[in-house]
């Protein structure tokens, strides 16, 4: 049971201190407490996998007229929506939600390379023939 809430907590623990960065590099993006931040990593992370892919599926037509653009809204979205619930949270406006939510992603996949599994299962795999499909 252990090995499966291991991922989980991993992913919690790299949004939690892309968040607190995040913090420190926009004057916008503010916690009132180290509670206020776990709480919001946490909510974040639960908005990307259950309302993200909704707001995706829903605004398809403008994603694809904006080749992917409108992406970065809705992630901005998601961080307005956490702010909105989180009464320890706040976020200043739409242009610091939209920096920050770059900020944080990159943070993300950078903290995310260094803390590695050996284990393949957890890994992204790439075919090894020239066949995608």
């Amino acid at each position: 049971m252990l090995n499966n809430i291991t991922p989980f907590l991993v992913h919690w623990a790299i949004t939690a201190v892309s968040l607190w960065v995040a913090s420190l590099l926009f004057r916008g993006l503010k916690f009132d407490g180290t509670g206020a931040l776990v709480i919001s990593a946490l909510l974040l992370g639960l908005a990307n996998a259950v309302v993200k892919p909704l707001l995706i599926v829903l605004t398809l037509p403008l994603t694809l007229v904006t080749f992917g653009l409108f992406l970065l809204v809705i992630n901005a979205l998601m961080i307005l929506l956490v702010a909105a619930l989180v009464k320890g949270f706040k976020v200043s406006g739409f242009w610091t939600a939209l920096f920050a939510s770059i900020c944080i992603s990159l943070l993300s996949i950078v903290i995310g390379s260094f803390v590695t599994s050996d284990d393949p299962a957890e890994k992204v795999q790439m075919p090894q023939s020239g066949n995608w499909l």
